[in-house]
């Protein structure tokens, strides 16, 4: 099996916190795991990678309804938000993300070229003034506020117009975040600083992972020399009653 699979494997199974590997290819498997890190708390996770699937759900009273409504669905359809809306009863969804990963054997730096890349610490205030900068929205996505490196930034007319870091993840995952503000998208920026942290990264010995759903943010991964091995999906249910006595049992929808 793929290295870069493996390892991704190998995250999300211990994210799951509760004993759990994914199944055969083609297979859903489904687990109960109130603590899952999958997803917000009392959601439903799911994470597919490499042809099969790992759901995790809050209640074995859960579980008996998607094991049943996802048992209908091919293992790379169940982070299609839109057929997953067809089979479950969902009030709510993030995603589906992108999860994709790279290894130092494939992955291709890029040249700062005009962009002069500068190191920050990741509590310095010229990142938060680039999150107002960039909306809401975008610096919820980019989770720019949440990393445990150090940040790469270049600057344009004195102001840092884009930034990129990483969260250590467990499994020695490197979690990339990059944010670029609107005016300089799509000259290069997210590239540039994205390079620098991947390095970083690649140097310390940990897996780099790059989650995102834009296009646009894919595609800089995907320059990079990231491969997409899977997708990410939390869902939120309609409440029902649950029953007692739930227990973390895996099974194989």
């Amino acid at each position: 099996m793929d290295p870069l699979l493996v390892g991704a494997r190998e995250l999300w199974q211990g994210l799951a916190r509760v004993p759990v590997s994914f199944a055969a290819a083609g297979g859903v498997t489904v687990v109960v795991s109130p603590e899952s890190g999958l997803c917000p708390v009392g959601w439903v996770g799911v994470v597919a990678l490499g042809g099969s699937a790992l759901v995790t759900v809050p209640s074995e009273s859960v579980a008996v309804t998607v094991r049943d409504a996802l048992a209908r669905l091919p293992a790379e359809a169940v982070v299609d938000d839109a057929l997953v809306r067809e089979v479950l009863p969902v009030t709510g969804i993030l995603g589906p993300a992108a999860l994709s990963y790279v290894s130092p054997e494939v992955f291709r730096p890029v040249e700062a070229g005009a962009w002069t890349v500068e190191r920050l610490p990741a509590s310095h205030p010229e990142l938060r003034s680039l999150e107002e900068a960039a909306g809401h929205q975008d610096a919820a996505e980019a989770a720019l506020s949440e990393i445990t490196s150090p940040a790469w930034v270049v600057r344009e007319r004195g102001q840092v117009v884009a930034a990129a870091g990483y969260r250590v993840w467990p499994g020695r995952t490197a979690h990339v975040c990059v944010l670029t503000a609107p005016e300089a998208r799509g000259r290069g920026p997210a590239r540039v600083t994205g390079s620098a942290t991947v390095a970083h990264a690649l140097a310390a010995g940990l897996l780099p992972q790059w989650r995102a759903r834009p296009q646009a943010s894919r595609r800089v991964a995907a320059a990079l020399g990231f491969a997409e091995l899977g997708c990410q999906l939390s869902i939120e249910l309609a409440p029902a009653s649950d029953s007692p006595g739930t227990s973390a049992t895996a099974r194989t929808a």
